[in-house]
């Protein structure tokens, strides 16, 4: 009958034992692992207090840090040059832009800082004329570069390689018909890159870029090749083979990691989410009807499809 209450439904929650014994052997085992930390002499933490804030390790972040900072906004720069490379009908740039990738991205990282360290050696000056001809001023190579830049170029190459695909695999997720949309607007191939390709190709390009961030900050221990020495890692090897005490040398500088790349998780998030709104989200108004919200960012259009 029509005027009958549909009969209410009894839900019963599913039970799952072995899921509460894993949370609890898990928490256990964590327990255990900071009890045990904590009593053990080899991590000595009074001497991990007395290092953690010093001034000369907060210094060597700071270098790490705008280590990191300077090489990804060149890396960004460079690479998304070599995505649009890659993406050119021209075969000379897109094949120069491959070769670029493949050297860069064929070799050890520490290697290529290796040789940017013997720059020196290799070419001892700087020479600014016409070729096969006499220089009109020349520099000693040594004297013109600092070796802090010389990491930051090295690091800045190498991570451009990953940068110049990570964005090439972003600008190839925008469906073609937007593009060809908005060309027949009247756009013009900066506009349509920057108003319509770029925005829908963030979401794809940030959560990798992010994981390069995050990366790149670990790979400045590298730059001891260059050789750079006053960035976090290589402070407090020098601190430590001076008081002969690595191991919280070493957890200071993890401490200091974790922190910053901490914050460049913090980032990282609400960037996604800012780059994220509008996409695949599906509201019900107060009709009870949905609201759909299309690809391009900013437009959002109500579908009525509810029976109301």
């Amino acid at each position: 009958m029509t005027g009958e209450q549909p009969e209410v439904i009894q839900a019963i929650r599913l039970r799952h034992p072995w899921r509460t014994v894993v949370a609890v052997i898990l928490l256990s085992g964590l327990a255990l692992f900071i009890i045990d930390a904590a009593q053990r002499p080899a991590y000595n933490w009074g001497t991990f207090a007395t290092y953690v804030f010093d001034r000369r390790i907060s210094q060597a972040a700071l270098n790490t840090l705008l280590l990191t900072v300077y090489s990804m906004v060149i890396a960004l720069v460079l690479g998304v040059t070599l995505a649009v490379m890659r993406l050119s009908n021209n075969p000379v740039v897109k094949g120069v832009a491959w070769l670029y990738l493949w050297i860069f991205r064929g070799t050890p990282v520490y290697v290529q800082l290796s040789f940017w360290g013997l720059l020196a050696t290799i070419y001892s000056t700087i020479d600014i004329g016409i070729p096969f001809t006499a220089p009109w001023v020349s520099f000693e190579t040594s004297e013109t570069i600092d070796v802090f830049w010389l990491a930051v170029i090295g690091l800045a190459l190498n991570e451009a390689a990953y940068m110049a695909e990570i964005v090439r695999a972003g600008i190839l997720s925008v469906d073609r018909g937007q593009e060809e949309a908005a060309t027949a607007l009247g756009m013009s191939w900066l506009q349509t890159m920057r108003r319509v390709v770029i925005p829908q190709a963030m979401r794809i390009i940030i959560p990798p870029t992010g994981n390069e961030v995050i990366s790149m900050l670990k790979t400045t221990s590298l730059v001891a090749a260059v050789p750079f020495s006053f960035d976090l890692y290589g402070r407090q090897r020098d601190i430590s083979a001076a008081i002969f005490d690595p191991i919280p040398l070493l957890l200071v500088a993890s401490a200091w990691y974790l922190l910053f790349t901490s914050i460049l998780m913090v980032g990282q998030y609400f960037l996604e989410k800012r780059f994220s709104r509008g996409v695949g989200q599906v509201k019900p108004d107060k009709k009870g009807a949905e609201t759909v919200v299309l690809d391009v960012p900013g437009t959002v259009a109500d579908n009525h499809g509810g029976k109301g």
